[in-house]
């Protein structure tokens, strides 16, 4: 065997070359290297008839002259095909190595085992290099999350990702949760392998009890993100938003972890929830990015659109509750608020009629309101207005003048009241003339519409005839 090598592993690399088309495509260093992987297969053969050994040095002894780049070049499928060929080949000539058919029945015995030796051998090797390169690769994406969740997606760490099997997906989008109770490694995989079913791409990672994932597909990657769920623990999970290219993809992770810590605020958020939809919750956490968010999607529209929409939905989502008391606070017909609350729902996509909405744009009404408070003169206008539309708490009796009143008379002068002296001429031969100031007169406008007045009713002159002033 030993005089035999040098010939036996160049007729197993003719076979190889003529039988296993890979071969031919390998590279010159690789096809060297295989050279001497194969005559030293040979020559450990001869060693291992004196002494049979475990695999473990079958190992050492057969690929110890490996490099390692020869195990990423070939494949553990390849190098079972090469280890078939070469039995396949030293087999045959079997014969030529043994003086009696006894001898030559023992080594092609012996020959059975040692390739069985060097099966497990091969097997270990590749185990072993698989897990050091998965250990490699789960601290490579740990890596790449961690700078994507940072904002770091510089040109360096998306090269990274070709190397974790990223396709470069047009669309992106993040999920966050709470990671299941289980080892990283063991979270990670189930990931992974969720994420071959639906042949998208995905970065995961786990951060301290959260489980960030991001997921890459041509098209429509929240239904692949959503079909994922299962893979977290219990409670919430946010989806981000969607963007395009993974270098923007940071925004995306911000939003979903910024909306996972504000989700416990809402208990029954739908499972999945978009981070977009706990705008509220956020902004209430103190999220600034949250608050000028809603106020650009919700506050500025309706403030844009004219106080009308302003005022009605704050009487509806602050006040009334319903349309026809908002109607009654603003003076309008109930189809007006209607109308006025579909054009809301137009501006913002948010129907006040629905609880979760309206719950919103209270919100937004009153974050807005301390984003932009109100200046002095519109403070001022306000109150004036609301002295118009409702008389304060005085007595209604209006102030009287008459030429009579003003001059002493007999009466007066024995010390009786004003009440007690005549309120009209004796020969009527002229009307009356009343008089009022001019907050009588605001107070009579604002009291049109409220019924007529009741003859004898404290603070209330009975209807009279003649001119007012």
């Amino acid at each position: 065997m030993r005089r035999k090598s040098a010939d036996l592993a160049r007729t197993a690399l003719a076979d190889m070359e003529h039988d296993l088309p890979f071969f031919a495509r390998l590279p010159p260093e690789h096809r060297a290297d295989l050279g001497l992987l194969v005559q030293a297969f040979v020559t450990a053969f001869a060693d291992w008839i004196v002494k049979p050994t475990s695999g473990q040095t079958v190992t050492a002894s057969v690929f110890a002259s490996a490099p390692r780049e020869l195990v990423r070049a070939i494949s553990l499928p390849q190098t079972v095909e090469l280890v078939r060929s070469a039995v396949a080949t030293i087999e045959p000539r079997l014969p030529e190595l043994a003086t009696t058919p006894a001898a030559v029945q023992w080594l092609r015995e012996a020959m059975l085992r040692y390739t069985r030796e060097l099966a497990f051998a091969a097997a270990h090797v590749y185990a072993s290099a698989a897990e050091v390169r998965g250990a490699w690769d789960a601290r490579l994406e740990a890596l790449v999350v961690d700078g994507l969740l940072r904002g770091d997606a510089d040109r360096a760490l998306l090269s990274r990702t070709t190397a974790l099997g990223w396709r470069s997906a047009d669309q992106v989008i993040a999920i966050a949760g709470r990671a299941p109770a289980a080892e990283a490694e063991a979270v990670l995989d189930v990931v992974h392998r969720a994420a071959r079913d639906l042949e998208v791409d995905v970065l995961a990672a786990v951060h301290g009890t959260d489980l960030v994932v991001f997921v890459g597909s041509p098209v429509g990657p929240a239904a692949a993100a959503a079909a994922l769920t299962a893979c977290f623990g219990s409670g919430p999970v946010v989806l981000g938003v969607e963007v395009t290219g993974l270098s923007a993809a940071a925004s995306s992770a911000r939003d979903a972890v910024a909306a996972l810590r504000a989700a416990p605020a809402w208990p029954s958020a739908p499972r999945p929830v978009s981070a977009a939809a706990l705008l509220p919750e956020r902004a209430l956490a103190g999220e600034q990015a949250a608050r000028a968010a809603l106020l650009a999607s919700v506050y500025e529209p309706l403030v844009a659109a004219g106080s009308d929409l302003l005022d009605t939905v704050s009487a509806y989502v602050e006040e009334a509750g319903t349309v026809d008391g908002a109607a009654r606070l603003l003076f309008v017909h109930p189809n007006t608020v209607r109308y006025r609350l579909r054009r809301v729902a137009e501006l913002t996509g948010l129907a006040p009629t629905e609880a979760r909405a309206a719950f919103v744009l209270r919100v937004a009404l009153v974050l807005g309101r301390l984003e932009f408070p109100p200046s002095a003169d519109s403070a001022d206008t306000a109150l004036s207005h609301l002295d118009d539309r409702a008389a304060p708490d005085e007595p209604s009796q209006p102030e009287l003048s008459h030429p009579e009143l003003s001059q002493p008379d007999d009466a007066a002068a024995r010390g009786a009241l004003p009440s007690e002296q005549p309120l009209s001429h004796p020969d009527n031969s002229r009307p009356p003339d009343w008089s009022a100031s001019e907050a009588t007169r605001r107070r009579g406008r604002s009291k049109l519409g409220s019924g007529p007045a009741t003859p004898g009713a404290p603070g209330r002159l009975p209807r009279r005839t003649g001119t007012v002033a």
